[in-house]
């Protein structure tokens, strides 16, 4: 029988709901709290107990989860005076999910140290249906030894969990990810939008392309709610957003000019202007639509 634990959980959005739930019925006890408590009913209902502050969460739990929305949101869940840091228990292992910022990844990792617990960076890639699946992706920065300890709640939630180096590897690993779907993603709906001037069938285009050279997540998976013009989201065009800042930031960093990204960014947050920020990603083409008005 696998050992279980009392975990800690942070943020429960379209994706953390389900991640967490995928821990419960792993027999782990979880601990949750977020900012309006509404939101962790669905977890509460499934067996998790509330956590009145981060830092309850971190005082009594072996690990604890973040998965939030912003750089911001993770300091300070982490650095508050009721935050995890201020709680959390020697030999404890924070980790955040959260799509974040390189270096406060590793400053949470050398102000765990002090509070003599260790850190893990791990951001995740597969949206709201690898949530579900338990099929995430998951990239993480930190020492093997502690990735090792981590290793089997990750794989509750993922089935691609891999160590990339020191922490904050983790993060620049999710950057590398976000680079290429932001590109990909606009391809994807200027390939749709052809296809529908063209009076083609956008869906037997998405079925046949899609398992050619052309093959990709956007297409496969986002294609279809394209079709059928849900725009629900899947990953939130504002977070996708912030995380374009975040890489064109570090690219500049390491002295890096990727025009690719900088022009997908200004596209994207023309969508956010629209009034689409709460939409998920794939409502890309419905402002392109617009934009190709005659």
């Amino acid at each position: 029988m696998n050992k279980t634990f009392t975990v800690g959980w942070l943020g429960t959005g379209v994706m953390g709901v389900p991640m967490a739930g995928h821990l419960l019925k792993a027999g782990h006890s979880l601990l949750v709290h977020t900012r309006t408590r509404s939101k962790a009913d669905p977890l509460i209902a499934q067996g998790a107990e509330w956590a009145n502050s981060p830092s309850e969460a971190a005082e009594r739990s072996d690990f604890v989860f973040t998965m939030l929305g912003y750089p911001q949101d993770v300091e300070r869940i982490y650095c508050a005076e009721d935050g995890i840091l201020a709680g959390c228990r020697a030999n404890s292992v924070l980790i955040d999910m959260t799509t974040s910022n390189p270096d406060l990844a590793k400053r949470i990792a050398g102000k765990a140290l002090g509070r003599d617990a260790q850190a893990l960076d791990a951001p995740v890639s597969g949206g709201d249906v690898g949530a579900k699946s338990g099929k995430l992706a998951i990239m993480c920065g930190g020492k093997k030894e502690t990735f090792d300890r981590v290793l089997p709640l990750l794989r509750a939630m993922g089935d691609k969990i891999e160590l990339f180096g020191s922490s904050g590897s983790g993060q620049r690993v999710k950057m590398a990810n976000q680079i290429l779907i932001a590109s990909t993603m606009v391809g994807t709906v200027e390939s749709l939008l052809y296809a529908e001037r063209a009076k083609l069938d956008p869906s037997r285009v998405i079925g046949l392309i899609g398992q050619g050279a052309a093959g990709c997540w956007s297409i496969n998976q986002l294609g279809p709610r394209m079709v059928e013009s849900d725009w629900e989201p899947g990953f939130f065009v504002k977070h996708f957003v912030k995380d374009m800042g975040i890489a064109l930031d570090d690219s500049k960093r390491m002295g890096l000019n990727l025009r690719g990204l900088a022009l997908a960014s200004e596209f994207y947050e023309r969508v956010e202007k629209e009034g689409f920020a709460e939409k998920g990603t794939q409502v890309l083409l419905e402002v392109l639509r617009k934009m190709n008005e005659s």
